[in-house]
């Protein structure tokens, strides 16, 4: 018998040689339905893999990310097999599982069509009820070269030798498919129940434009038809959220030819941005920060001294002045550092809370650009806070809260990670646990369950991020809390202490936002351009009925404009029907129709969006109630998936 240790801690007995998969169903039924791959002391395996001596056992599942990798891996072998069936002499590339679905790259003489696609999908079923057996086996490197030689499958045989002496050559085969692959793999191709193949697309042997462009196919795949059919809904409400395209129709912002990565903002969406700078403002005067701007240009010394020019070259813009050095800030730090030092501090001062929307620029590449979510300029919302050792917790726990405010405003849901010291770092071992250790003591404190993601910091400390999750259930890294005791040594900063001696401060870099333009991205998809009121760039739209009702219809605005309501008048000499569906196309939070009813009786007849015609009531009433849901920021309003 083996003794087998579960994930919650319980142990089991079972006869040795028993498979995870038998293992899985002897703990619950459900559980050996459901089971895809197990792992033994960590090691990711088969469910066809027996367990010989005690051990750590966890079952995976698709709930699990190992899980959802090997069902998918899986389908990329399924895709693999029913291409080189359909279409005879196409060698193989990589197929591996991708977040949300997987892919295989093919090299043929055939060029896929969409028609293909539905023949392939076809196939797939075939191989999918035929119910293959996917076995796998070592071989020896030379017999391993030899094999995929024979097949003509020369990718198989660069990857083969690219791999070191001594890394055990693996392949999985199913009926007449064979590949090379380092597994684990489901037990059958009868366990891969709803697939979907995606599109078509180009992409050079191993990322190289050197070498030959071969033809990709993305797919996605799920145990269940359900679950499938709701991601692929869930595609479908993403593109229709999408927000480049509702920027465009609203008259938010752009993007160029003359500018790629430098969006263009349209007077609305100055409003949009103009509303959160306020809000952002308010919020930070309220929680004891003081504002700055520093230059977006600065010399080369400086970005040397700050470690950006040895770390962060290849994402910096350059220029010269004066025959000097000079490059355009990538971020806003150490600026915030010339300031502190511009003054002398005692520890009386600390904590200085230091906050600035800068416009900084970095170099991305131009296939990396995507609408406000990738650009080349960007403002951040940053924050550095100046500290003695003794105020680090409470400061960190003081930022957390900020962060948790403003989501919780925009209706957000968030998950913590905490990411340690990178291999490409500067600082001591020292410096960098004391950081980390404050870092989790402040997460415990504050009781908030985290991820950790090792050697994920920043070059000069750890962080804490904040990944949003929107309407679709997709999640954004939007917040951060860097903790620094680097910088404060590069700059020389200091303060005097109560034994009038210099001491070194401590330093948190911080942002809530982010990027405000890429913030502006996610609001955008996450409202699909329904904003809240109080965001909404123009929130009432006023309908006369006819020609005669314009007056009135300016009284309206007058009075709405001196509550301090954006609002604008729908003058044309339209159908109210017409006018009526536009305003909501535009997603205009409410229209106010006014004909002589209205105009007699000093009302409106109110139509919200999400709600309908809500009647007639007096204008006064109005102004009040829409004074209030702007101020309160109410946020009920949220188009739901």
């Amino acid at each position: 018998m083996v003794k087998v240790t579960l994930k919650d801690g319980s142990v089991r007995e079972f006869p040795q040689g028993t498979t995870i998969g038998e293992m899985a169903f002897a703990i619950s039924r459900k559980l050996g339905q459901q089971a895809l791959a197990g792992k033994i002391n960590g090691k990711v395996v088969s469910l066809l893999t027996t367990v010989t001596e005690d051990s750590y056992i966890e079952i995976l599942t698709f709930d699990s990310a190992e899980g959802r990798e090997v069902y998918r891996h899986s389908s990329s072998h399924l895709l693999a097999q029913a291409v080189q069936r359909l279409f005879p002499g196409t060698k193989l590339g990589i197929g591996p599982a991708i977040e949300d679905g997987f892919y295989y790259d093919f090299d043929s003489l055939h060029k896929f069509t969409p028609e293909d696609i539905e023949a392939i999908e076809k196939e797939m079923a075939s191989i999918v009820k035929a119910d293959y057996p996917i076995e796998g086996q070592v071989l020896p490197r030379e017999e391993a070269i030899r094999f995929f030689e024979e097949k003509g499958e020369h990718y198989k045989v660069e990857l083969i030798q690219d791999l070191p002496p001594d890394t055990p050559i693996s392949i999985y085969s199913q009926g007449d498919f064979c590949d090379l692959c380092a597994g684990p793999h489901l037990p059958s191709t009868g366990r891969l129940k709803a697939y979907k193949l995606m599109s078509l697309a180009g992409a050079y042997w191993r990322g190289s434009e050197k070498n030959k462009m071969l033809q990709r196919i993305y797919g996605t795949s799920f145990p269940k038809k359900s679950e499938l059919d709701e991601h692929l809904h869930r595609l479908e409400e993403a593109k229709r959220r999408d927000h480049r395209k509702i920027g465009q129709e609203l008259e938010l912002f752009t993007m160029m030819e003359e500018g790629p990565g430098f969006p263009l903002f349209f007077p609305k969406g100055m409003i949009l941005r103009n509303e959160l700078e306020k809000f952002w403002r308010q919020e930070h005067e309220q929680a004891g920060y003081q504002e700055i701007r520093t230059p977006i240009i600065l010399n080369r010394a400086l970005w040397e001294r700050s470690g950006h020019w040895q770390h962060y070259h290849e994402n910096m813009y350059f220029t010269q002045i004066d025959e000097q050095d000079f490059a355009v800030k990538p971020m806003n730090c150490p600026g915030g550092m010339l300031v502190y030092r511009s003054a002398i501090h005692s520890y009386r001062d600390l904590p200085l809370r230091l906050a600035e929307l800068g416009l900084v620029h970095r170099h991305e590449l131009s296939g990396a650009l995507h609408g406000l979510m990738r650009v080349r300029c960007f403002t951040q919302d940053d924050a550095h806070i100046f500290m003695l050792p003794s105020q680090i917790k409470a400061e960190i726990i003081a930022v957390i809260n900020l962060v948790d405010r403003f989501y919780k405003t925009f209706g957000f849901d968030y998950h913590v990670e905490l990411s340690t010291r990178p291999e490409k770092s500067m600082g001591s071992d020292e410096s960098w646990e004391m950081a980390t250790t404050a870092l989790e003591e402040a997460l415990k404190e504050r009781e908030m369950a985290y991820k950790v993601n090792p050697g994920d910091g920043a070059f000069y400390g750890p962080k804490i991020d904040f990944h949003l999750r929107d309407c679709l259930g997709r999640t954004w890294q939007c917040g951060t809390i860097q903790l620094d005791f680097q910088l404060p040594e590069k700059f020389d900063l200091n303060y005097i202490g109560e034994d009038g001696q210099k001491h070194r401060p401590v330093m948190i870099h911080r942002v809530v936002f982010g990027s405000i333009e890429r913030f502006i991205g996610i609001l955008t998809e996450h409202y699909a351009g329904a904003f809240p009121i109080w965001l909404a760039p123009e929130q009432v739209r006023i309908l006369p009925i006819t020609d005669r009702h314009r007056d009135y219809a300016e009284q309206v605005k007058s009075a709405l404009v001196r509550a301090g309501v954006r609002v604008e008048v729908d003058g044309r000499s339209e159908k109210i029907g017409y006018k009526i569906r536009e305003g909501q196309v535009k997603k205009v939070p409410y229209l106010l129709v006014v004909g002589d009813k209205e105009a007699e009786n000093g009302a409106v007849a109110v139509r919200k969006r999400g709600e309908g015609d809500l009647g007639a009531v007096a204008l006064e009433e109005f102004v009040e109630r829409i004074k209030r849901e702007i101020i309160e920021k109410e946020n009920t309003d949220l188009l739901k998936c």
